[in-house]
């Protein structure tokens, strides 16, 4: 593999932070759903998971799972390129 240059490995790592920072701040609103659930009766929750707003909500974690290869791919090329430059 060519050597990288400085720049390339510092985007990279810039990117990868920025997504890691989004899927930490998606996954906190995901536990506060959950906490905020638990304080609503089945009659709320029924009506708010029968929205758009819901199943828009279901297919972005779906796609999440996903993005989680993508990151560990991401990684990995990240980790070989910072070896490279050594």
């Amino acid at each position: 593999m060519s050597k990288p240059d400085e720049s390339g490995l510092e985007n990279a790592k810039l990117a990868y932070t920025i997504i890691q920072s989004l899927l930490n701040a998606n996954e906190a609103l995901s536990d506060l759903l959950v906490v905020m659930s638990h304080a609503m009766d089945k009659d709320v929750i029924k009506a708010m998971t029968n929205t758009g707003e819901w199943e828009s909500y279901l297919e972005s974690k779906r796609t999440l799972e996903t993005t989680n290869k993508q990151i560990e791919t991401l990684t990995s090329r990240m980790m070989e390129m910072q070896d490279d430059s050594d």
